[in-house]
């Protein structure tokens, strides 16, 4: 995913109110932006940290800036918009990234399931005997030691029902995916923030016991570019 314009580079002053952050331009002028993370942010909202913000022009915004991009450490940049990660898995997805569900027809966004009411990310449409499957997505931002990240990063009802939504298609024969994008490039294995919301962990182990399958995908993160690049692993020793 390119960005159309050049990102726009800035100081972190603070975020808050979890959707507004003040930074600071190059010229020292201060500015109020939309933080599209609903999060903690846990080790991506320190101020003095570099960040990264891309401009709307739809007059009808209040605050036209968004934050797109932190550098977490020297040379180590995180993407935190959430915004961004259906896109980058479809990305993925169509160009052939995530191997383990390739071989799609069709991909649905949205999905609608009015028995559950909720919608899924994705429904991947096959030909033949391969049975569809319904793809939920979940962005990665936060991270600790030994290249490991977490999800979530605060408790996240919602989470854990996409979760028991995910377990009872399988059980009705269905097939179901979650899909982890880590927007940051630094690490190799996500794992439940088991310490954070133990409720979610508990789910994901059930989902994954019930035969839901549990992907995970790591990004190149770069002023200019996100992809997709690579597949990391998902810890399960924790659940």
């Amino acid at each position: 995913m390119e960005f159309g314009q050049p990102l726009i580079p800035a100081r972190l002053l603070r975020r808050y109110k979890r959707f507004l952050a003040d930074v600071e331009l190059a010229d020292g002028s201060h500015l109020t932006v939309h933080c599209p993370n609903t999060g903690a942010m846990l080790g991506c909202d320190h101020p003095g940290a570099r960040v990264w913000l891309s401009r709307s022009d739809n007059p009808r915004r209040r605050y036209p800036h968004t934050w797109e991009m932190v550098e977490v450490e020297p040379r180590r940049i995180v993407g935190i918009n959430t915004g961004r990660t259906n896109r980058l898995i479809e990305e993925a997805l169509v160009s052939g990234v995530i191997k383990e569900l390739a071989g799609f027809v069709a991909l649905r966004r949205e999905v609608r399931l009015s028995e559950y009411r909720t919608r899924i990310d994705f429904l991947l449409e096959y030909r033949g005997s391969v049975p569809d499957c319904y793809l939920e997505v979940k962005n990665v931002t936060a991270a600790v030691s030994d290249r490991v990240a977490l999800f979530p990063d605060a408790v996240s009802t919602r989470a854990v029902r996409h979760l028991e939504v995910l377990t009872e298609l399988v059980a009705q024969g269905q097939r179901a995916a979650l899909c982890y994008c880590a927007q940051r490039s630094d690490v190799d294995r996500v794992r439940p923030a088991v310490e954070i919301d133990p409720a979610y962990a508990d789910a994901l182990a059930r989902a994954r016991a019930a035969g839901v399958r549990v992907l995970a995908y790591g990004c190149r993160v770069e002023p200019d570019r996100i992809a997709v690049e690579r597949r990391i692993d998902v810890q399960a020793d924790v659940v």
